[in-house]
């Protein structure tokens, strides 16, 4: 019986041993067929530039070598006027007293909070220009052959463009004709458009800041395909909506920006960070402040103003950010439970970023909004969304956020702390040189823009492979 037990454990060994054998002979000679009829592997792929995954660790930027006279030096331009025409601040008026501005390499951004909201553009060049070793925590790595890049940065500062434009000569603006904006406009896209590195991706993998809706104007269509960062899409709507003779937005073809290839950044806020172990009892409910009039979408703005004014608990206040309005909007901000973010000319504003600074929940009444590092950010955690509709039945608005609980609103309000830094661009240094928060805004903005590679990539290598003649379908750039 033993001796029948051995042998059955020898033929069983055998067995087994067989089948092994067999499956290491099948799976080599499957890598050998795969080498011998694909001789393009998986590590050849890899190591072609046009086929690489990219990197999660860090997204390879090349600033493209345009003249300082279309960045830093419109900062010596701004601080060479004795002020400025529309909304100036006190601490413009220091430092152009001061004459420090005229000597620096590199200029302070304007403290004008029209301008300032829009300094993106600043912060991001900066942290470019930031010598590479005390850009240890920076996500873009810089490279100096454009061969090397993921993406090619365009250091263009177009908001600060416009905004000189606009405190000069704001008649011409919507001209080309004695528009010196439009000539800087057009000098960038000559130069860009003539580099090697346009040619090869057609403008796909540059990269442009144009915070302020007006930004780059007059040359929308020329760079489309690019990566665009921006704050919303409202300005972009409204000029696609006209080229398609269309009046409602949910028929409006989308030919220029996409949330697939462009990046929703934030606004940069005028309001200080309130930590949480600052904030103290509030005593209101809602808080909005701002201009009452709006156009376009802004409209809503009007009949909220009118179904709220005289609701207990309710501030609602007209003004501008100056000086005056920035301590009554601290003030109003941080003695209420919400915010309310309506939308105004475009669908969101700096004000929401100042609430989430103050830590005053934000009332978002905007149903065409898009956010910033969306995926990253998880905006439910801390806001409250309404529909336009249900915000202007009267009573609805107050009776809903009355009904949020306490422990609700703490929650809401812890989770608003843990992402303030997120939304920081300033990384305390007043040349905008040095290292960048590691959790700000310039990071995340970089990180969004990685995301996009792959479709990018993708939509080069299509156009590179259609015959002469043959068109992309007019949908949008990105494809």
């Amino acid at each position: 019986m033993a001796l029948m037990m051995k042998n059955n454990n020898n033929g069983i060994s055998t067995c087994l041993f067989s089948i092994h054998t067999l499956f290491i002979l099948f799976t080599l000679l499957s890598i050998l067929s795969i080498t011998f009829f694909f001789p393009f592997s998986i590590s050849h792929l890899s190591s072609n530039p046009s086929f690489s995954l990219p990197s999660s660790s860090s997204i390879n930027v090349y600033v493209a070598d345009l003249p300082r006279s279309l960045n830093y030096d419109l900062l010596h331009r701004y601080w060479s006027f004795n002020s400025d025409s529309r909304l100036g601040s006190d601490a413009d008026l220091e430092i152009r007293s001061t004459h420090i501005s005229k000597t620096l390499k590199f200029p302070p951004y304007p403290h004008n909070p029209l301008i300032k909201q829009y300094s993106a553009e600043y912060w991001i060049m900066g942290d470019l220009m930031t010598p590479p070793e005390m850009r240890t925590g920076s996500f873009a790595k810089r490279v100096f052959d454009a061969r090397d890049a993921d993406v090619v940065f365009v250091p263009f500062f177009a908001t600060l463009s416009a905004e000189l434009q606009l405190g000069i000569a704001k008649r011409v603006f919507r001209k080309k004709v004695g528009n010196d904006d439009y000539s800087r406009q057009r000098e960038v896209m000559d130069f860009v458009t003539n580099t090697e590195a346009w040619k090869r991706s057609g403008g796909r993998d540059h990269v442009f800041v144009l915070t302020d809706p007006v930004a780059m104007w007059h040359v929308k269509d020329e760079i489309a395909p690019a990566i665009l960062l921006v704050v919303d899409f409202g300005g972009w709507y409204r000029q696609d909506s006209k080229s398609s003779n269309s009046t409602s937005s949910e028929m409006i073809q989308h030919t220029q920006v996409s949330v697939l290839k462009d990046v929703i950044i934030p606004y940069t806020h005028l309001l200080p960070r309130l930590h949480l172990s600052e904030n103290q009892e509030r005593h209101n409910l809602l808080y909005f402040k701002g201009a009452k009039h709006r156009h376009r979408g802004g409209l809503v703005r009007e009949k909220l103003w009118d179904l709220l004014i005289n609701k207990p608990g309710v501030i609602m206040e007209e003004g501008f950010p100056n000086a005056t309005g920035r301590e009554q909007s601290i003030r109003g901000m941080r003695t209420s439970d919400f915010c309310l973010h309506p939308a105004g000319d475009t669908p969101t504003s700096c004000r929401l970023f100042d609430a989430i600074q103050s830590l005053c929940i934000p009332v978002i009444v905007s149903d065409n909004i898009e956010l910033p590092f969306e995926g990253m950010v998880d905006y439910s955690e801390f806001s409250v969304f309404v529909a336009v509709s249900d915000a202007l039945k009267p009573d609805w608005l107050v009776d809903h956020l009355q009904k949020i609980p306490k422990e609700r609103k703490d929650d809401f309000r812890l989770n608003m702390a843990r992402v303030q830094p997120i939304f920081v661009y300033d990384n305390g240094h007043p040349s905008g040189i040095g290292p960048i928060p590691l959790d700000g805004a310039v990071n995340h903005i970089w990180k969004k823009v990685h995301q996009k590679l792959p479709l990018i990539k993708e939509a080069i290598l299509r156009e590179k492979r259609k015959p002469p003649g043959v068109l992309a379908p007019r949908r949008c750039h990105c494809t």
